[in-house]
C-alpha cells in the first residue's frame, strides 16, 4: 500500500451502511455472516431505487426507458470489467447468481468433451462449482479428478496438480478462497499448469472478490465467476471469459438470441436495477481507493481499485491477527485452517470453528441471541467438511470479517464465545 494511502478507518464507513445500524436489545448488532452475503451502503440501495423510479423497460427498444436500460447494462459491464481487470466489457455476463451461471456454462463446454476425457474438481471448493461439473461429467462419460487440500492448514495441495494433469484433462475448476476456512490458491499457478496439460480453467472467485485485487489477465484463467452480494452489491451473479471462448462456445438460449457474447450468455430479461446496484458497488469500492478523475475515467477506476483492496487487505489481515490472538485464549476453541500469523496473506477473514461443548447450532443460535450473526453447518461446501470429517457433525461456526466490521466486533466475539466456553466448563 502507497504510503500516501492512509490506513483504512470502518467508523465513517459504516455509517454508509443503513443495516449496521441495526440493534438486538438495545446493542449494535455485530454482522460476521459476510462470507454468505455482505450488507450494501446506501448508493447501491439509491441506485437500485433510483433506475426503477426512472421507468424501466427491456433492452434494445428505439425509446428512451429502453435506451436507459441500455446504458445502465453497459455501465455494469465497464465497472465489472474494471474490478475484474478484463480486456474488455464485452467479457463480462450477468445472470441470477454464480450458481445459475456455472450450470449454464458447464453445460455449455460439456458439449465439447468425448467419453474417455477427464476434469478435475478440488476438495476445497464451494459446491456450486463442484455439482455442476460433476452432473456434466456423468452425463458426457467424462473421468472425474480430485485435487485434495491438507487437512491440517486447509491448503490445497497445488504440488499434486502435476500427477493429475494428462492429456486427457480438458477442465480445471478450482476457488480462489475458500468460503468455508478463508484459504487463498494460488490461481496464476494453477492456471500455468494447467494451460501446459491443454486444459481450460474455470475460478470460482465469489468469496475472494471483496478481500483482495483481482486480476484475470495476470491469473490467466479462462474463465471466472462471483456474485455481487458477497462484495456489497445486490444479488447478481457475473461471469468473465476470454472472449474467444465465449464467442467459441454454444450458448442455451431462447430463440432468437444474440450470436455474440455477452448478450448470448445472458438467458431472459436480466434485472437491471440490480446492475445499476453492481455499478454502485463498485463504485463504492473504488472510491475507497481515493478520488476519481474527470478524464480517462476507466483506467482511472482500476487504478482507484488497486489500491482500494490493498487498504482493505492490510485492514482486514490486522482483524484477523487480532482475532487468532484471542482465539488461543478461549477454553476448547478450535479454529480450522491456517493460524499461522506470519502467513496471513494466504487466507481471508474467514474462520472455520468449533467450541467444546457445543454443536456449532448452539454456538450460532446462541451468539445470535446477542446480537452477533454467524453461520453454522456446511455453507456448501460439501466437500470440506466431507474431508474433514465433520459433515455429518453438524459442520462448524463460521465466522467472517469484511472490512466494515471493527476491532471492537472481533473482542466483542471472542468475549462472548469465551463466556460460553466458561459457561460449559
Amino acid at each position: 500500500m502507497s504510503q500516501l494511502t492512509p490506513p483504512l478507518d470502518p467508523v465513517p464507513l459504516r455509517a454508509q451502511f443503513p443495516a449496521l445500524q441495526r440493534e438486538v436489545d438495545g446493542r449494535t448488532a455485530v454482522y460476521l455472516d459476510g462470507p454468505g452475503g455482505t450488507q450494501a451502503p446506501q448508493r447501491v440501495i439509491d441506485a437500485m431505487r433510483d433506475y426503477l423510479a426512472y421507468g424501466s423497460s427491456n433492452l434494445g427498444g428505439p425509446f428512451l426507458t429502453s435506451r436507459y436500460a441500455d446504458e445502465v447494462t453497459a455501465q455494469a459491464r465497464t465497472a465489472v470489467a474494471d474490478l475484474l481487470n478484463a480486456r474488455r466489457p464485452e467479457e463480462i455476463a450477468f445472470g441470477q447468481n454464480m450458481t445459475s451461471l456455472t450450470f449454464s456454462v458447464s453445460r455449455a463446454i460439456a458439449r465439447t468433451w468425448q467419453p474417455g476425457d477427464e476434469i478435475i474438481l478440488t476438495r476445497l471448493d464451494h459446491d456450486a462449482n463442484i455439482a455442476p461439473w460433476l452432473l456434466a461429467a456423468e452425463e458426457r462419460g467424462v473421468t472425474v479428478r480430485w485435487l485434495d487440500f491438507d487437512p491440517v492448514d486447509a491448503t490445497l495441495r497445488l504440488d499434486a496438480l502435476p500427477d493429475l494433469l494428462t492429456s486427457r484433462t480438458r477442465l480445471l475448476a478450482i476457488t480462489y478462497a475458500s468460503n468455508a476456512v478463508g484459504s487463498i490458491t494460488d490461481v496464476r499457478r494453477a492456471a500455468a499448469l494447467a494451460h501446459a496439460a491443454g486444459a481450460w480453467v474455470y475460478v470460482d472467485a465469489v468469496h475472494y472478490t471483496p478481500h483482495d485485487l483481482l486480476d484475470v489477465q495476470a491469473a490467466d484463467c479462462d474463465f471466472l465467476v462471483n456474485s455481487a452480494y458477497k462484495y456489497f452489491g445486490p444479488h447478481t451473479g457475473i461471469l468473465y471469459g476470454k472472449y474467444a471462448l465465449l464467442d467459441e462456445l454454444q450458448a442455451y438460449k431462447v430463440r432468437p438470441a444474440p450470436k455474440l457474447p455477452p448478450g448470448k450468455w445472458e438467458t431472459g430479461t436480466q434485472s437491471f436495477e440490480s446492475l445499476a446496484g453492481v455499478t454502485a458497488a463498485v463504485d463504492y469500492l473504488a472510491d475507497l481507493g481515493g478520488a476519481g478523475e474527470t478524464r480517462r475515467a476507466r483506467l482511472a477506476r482500476r487504478a482507484r481499485l488497486a489500491r482500494a483492496m490493498a487498504r482493505i487487505k492490510a485492514y482486514e489481515m490486522a482483524l484477523s491477527e487480532r482475532f487468532l490472538a484471542g482465539a488461543t485464549a478461549v477454553p476448547g476453541l478450535r479454529v480450522y485452517g491456517l493460524t499461522d500469523v506470519e502467513r496471513l496473506n494466504e487466507r481471508t477473514p474467514t474462520f472455520a470453528v468449533s467450541l467444546a461443548g457445543y454443536t456449532p447450532e448452539e454456538v450460532a443460535a446462541r451468539l445470535g441471541a446477542q446480537g452477533i450473526f454467524v453461520w453454522h453447518g456446511h455453507y456448501y461446501a460439501v466437500a470440506v467438511m466431507e474431508r474433514l470429517g465433520l459433515l455429518d457433525k453438524g459442520g462448524l461456526v463460521r465466522i467472517g470479517f469484511v472490512h466494515y466490521n471493527t476491532p471492537a466486533e472481533v473482542d466483542r466475539v471472542l468475549d462472548a464465545l469465551d463466556a460460553l466456553a466458561r459457561a460449559a466448563r
